[in-house]
């Protein structure tokens, strides 16, 4: 149904905004012979470029390539690392678990706190702040020295297993959809596109939209597909309003988020391919965060036709991230529809 083997080398690949070069050279592999260009814009951002029968308009998919991660700010007196965070965390996520220093060579270090042993009865009630935690090394200062310097990024350690339905990782947010991408830029290899597609892996969405905004902008599409992950609430305590999405339910058709209001044509186009081909799908109404959308529909000269590709995602933003490989598989399908008969609908405003 998927491709696990190479879902898990794309999310286990170390990237953090800002210093995605791995991930970038995995995606370049994948695309040889693929694509009919590809090419790196000053800021890192990926672009795969196939060509349409009608080059007058352009189309722009955008996946992100970073995981959220940590950047070193500290070494102290006895060999333990202090750090700055990239992206959003909920610090509870960090407790017991390991982490990758990306220094002169790759380094296991764990996220260390006060043991509850030791803390006071106020310490006891309150939450673990982010500040509270240190890597460990395992290691005196001037070894730690020898390996790590202020800067260097630091990942989170997690490899991919199934479970069920279902895959299980860190950063499948959003390597689910640099990979959803990859595979539909294979599948759309000896088709023909009604137009220009640009399939670019972009950088820094984490830390602010900052990739897609400047590829939007160069490239100048009129339509804009983001692909990303969304909020699975379907776990115990949920309740039917407050959900989002659901694993198993298909893939998700966002209406809006925090930064984004979809253009209702590309919605209602977007549910009619899907039901017209049989593609089991719900709707995303997502009530805080953003997506690459934001920045495509708005930096185009005179903006894009926005719509976005959502894949539900359990437990985000942690090390056990799940999606189901159904969902995964009808992601590259809409996806794939959208973009071959965005020539066949009426995209008058009505």
């Amino acid at each position: 149904m998927i491709n696990t083997a190479l879902l898990k080398e794309i999310c286990e690949t170390p990237g953090i905004s800002g210093f995605e070069q791995k991930v970038r050279e995995l995606i370049t592999r994948e695309l040889a012979g693929v694509a009919d260009e590809i090419f790196t814009d000053h800021m890192g951002n990926l672009i795969a470029v196939k060509k349409g029968k009608d080059s007058s308009k352009k189309v722009m998919a955008a996946a992100h390539m970073d995981e959220i991660g940590f950047i070193v700010s500290h070494i102290d007196d006895n060999g333990f690392v202090r750090f700055q965070p990239i992206g959003g965390f909920d610090p509870k996520t960090l407790t017991a678990q390991r982490v990758v220093i990306h220094g002169k060579k790759d380094v296991i270090g764990v996220m260390g706190t006060k043991p509850i042993h030791l803390m006071s009865a106020e310490e006891r009630g309150r939450n673990l702040q982010l500040k509270d935690y240190f890597i460990d090394l395992g290691m005196k200062k001037d070894k730690v020295q020898e390996i790590v310097e202020v800067g260097n990024p630091v990942t989170r350690e997690r490899e991919l297993i199934e479970m069920g339905d279902c895959v299980n990782c860190k950063s499948i947010d959003n390597r689910v959809s640099v990979f959803i991408l990859i595979e539909a830029l294979k599948e759309f290899k000896g088709a023909e596109l009604p137009y220009d597609f640009y399939g670019v892996f972009t950088v820094q969405e984490e830390v602010g939209i900052r990739g897609a905004t400047v590829a939007a902008h160069h490239i100048d599409p009129q339509f804009s597909i983001c692909i990303d992950t969304t909020i699975a609430f379907d776990t115990p305590g949920s309740t039917a309003e407050d959900r989002v999405t659901q694993l198993g339910e298909g893939t998700a058709i966002k209406i809006m988020d925090a930064s984004t209001i979809c253009d209702y044509r590309m919605v209602r186009y977007m549910k009619e391919q899907a039901t017209a081909l049989n593609i089991k799908w719900q709707t995303e109404l997502l009530p805080a965060g953003g997506t690459d959308t934001a920045g495509m529909q708005r930096m185009a000269k005179f903006g894009t036709i926005a719509g976005a590709v959502s894949i539900p995602t359990r437990h985000i933003h942690s090390v056990i991230e799940m999606a189901h490989k159904e969902d995964i598989r009808g992601s590259i399908d809409l996806l794939k529809a959208s973009v071959q008969n965005l020539d066949k609908y009426n995209w008058n405003f009505n």
